[in-house]
């Protein structure tokens, strides 16, 4: 039993912030599989703890909320019966919250698309933030009752509900309804029309699927333990919130929002693991 270097460390957390599966990173950098999940499990436990701490008293004035889907262990169609109670197998849904000035993802919750996982979300975002805003979010019924439970009525909230329809011509079954219009729905106090949006939301959406395996469609990455997809998400919003220059800001997230005053690069993530030993042994043939 080895320790892993800090540039060992670094070499393999930067294939993981940039979208590599965890076997293409073992063929990348030589250690074996099991030492590249330790070191995500040990890296997602430092950077939850510091970005649940951090990510506090957010100065805000406009909020996007949306969800994206990727699924853990199975899909939902092919779980065993014996599964299917369970809430840590099949679909599974990253509800986000972004700072629409900042893009600062300051709040997220894994979990099913149901009412406990949407109320369990939206009392977090309330916790995070340290005065009032226009919360904008898609035309889920969830967010009706989770946004009035967790603001009251100190908040301006509406939704954008969009209006789907099918392709007189489909390309392909993967292609999602033709978007025929989008209605802005004020629920809560007095929205500003012109602000009722999702777009910087939806976009980091595509940044997840980007830059995390585990949401790319159509591959065998995706997560087997949910646990493990807790932890990879959490590394990935460390990297765009404190790491990722955001090219329109010129900064990243977290000093835009003024919760960081530099720049962090993936030595200063890694720092944040405690000094633990990792097995180095090599995959065979490397």
């Amino acid at each position: 039993m080895k320790q892993l270097t800090r540039d060992q460390r670094c070499a393999i957390v930067r294939c993981l912030v940039d979208g590599v599966s965890i076997r293409a990173t073992t063929r990348i950098t030589g250690f074996a599989k099991g030492t590249i999940q330790k070191l995500t499990r040990d890296l997602g436990e430092a950077v939850l703890d510091f970005q649940d701490k951090a990510m506090r008293g957010i100065k805000s004035s406009r909020v996007q909320c949306d969800e994206v889907w990727c699924f853990c262990y199975c899909k939902e169609k092919n779980l065993p019966d014996s599964m299917k109670d369970r809430d840590d197998v099949g679909s599974m849904w990253t509800w986000t919250a972004m700072d629409a000035d900042t893009k600062l993802v300051f709040s997220w919750r894994i979990g099913t698309r149901d009412a406990t996982t949407g109320h369990e979300f939206m009392q977090d975002v309330e916790s995070r933030l340290a005065n009032r805003v226009q919360l904008t979010a898609d035309g889920h019924s969830v967010y009706l009752t989770a946004v009035e439970k967790a603001f009251g009525e100190a908040i301006d909230f509406a939704q954008l509900v969009k209006l789907y329809g099918a392709e007189k011509e489909a390309a392909t079954r993967y292609s999602p309804g033709k978007c025929l219009g989008a209605k802005k729905k004020p629920v809560i106090g007095n929205p500003d029309p012109d602000h009722v949006s999702t777009s910087y939301a939806e976009r980091q959406n595509l940044n997840i699927r980007m830059q995390n395996r585990r949401y790319t469609r159509l591959t065998n990455a995706f997560s087997k333990k949910a646990e493990m997809l807790a932890y990879s998400v959490a590394i990935t919003f460390m990297y765009h919130n404190f790491a990722r220059v955001h090219q329109t800001l010129r900064a990243t997230p977290a000093m835009a929002a003024g919760i960081a005053n530099k720049k962090w690069n993936i030595e200063d993530m890694v720092d944040l693991i405690p000094e633990l030993s990792y097995n180095t042994r090599p995959r065979k043939g490397a």
